[in-house]
């Protein structure tokens, strides 16, 4: 197990999932169209809530792009990763709609697995990452994204502190 390769990871993904939270900060509403466009899905609830943004998806690839060769990786990788890490924020925001959760609520698990073990299975094979290394940087993204989210809340970058 590689310790160094563990932290670049959560590094990236820490990037990947904050860029869309800084972005809403310094950015306010411009270019914040929601990716599902205000569509209902069959139950009659959002598809996927207006806090998910073409800005955010954006942000998320390119901040991960830009990041992962300053870590060792190749700004693809980190593409791929940011946008696997969106791919699995969206999955958690479709779940907690069709469960009757309202947009930016909040559900432990939930709203950290996927975002971050969705991008690490994409980038397993070419970044050399093995099971182990996968649950711990989950593993780790999961607590560690609390402890983030709530010192952003205190930095005023969050409305929320989850």
């Amino acid at each position: 197990m590689d310790g160094a390769l563990i932290l670049r990871l959560l590094l990236l993904l820490i990037v990947a999932n904050g860029a869309p939270v800084l972005g809403k900060r310094l950015l306010g509403d411009v270019f914040a169209s929601p990716l599902d466009g205000g569509a209902r899905f069959f139950d009659g609830r959002p598809l996927l809530g207006p806090a998910k943004t073409w800005r955010g998806l954006l942000l998320a690839v390119l901040a991960a792009a830009g990041c992962a060769p300053l870590v060792g990786f190749p700004a693809h990788l980190g593409a791929l990763l940011g946008a696997f890490a969106m791919a699995g924020d969206l999955f958690s925001s479709f779940v907690k709609r069709r469960l009757g959760l309202p947009s930016s609520s909040r559900a432990p698990g939930l709203d950290q697995i996927p975002e971050a073990l969705l991008p690490l299975l994409a980038i397993a094979a070419p970044a050399r990452l093995g099971a182990g290394e996968i649950v711990i940087v989950t593993g780790l993204f999961f607590f560690g994204s609390q402890a983030l989210s709530r010192l952003m809340f205190d930095l005023r970058v969050r409305e929320r502190p989850f």
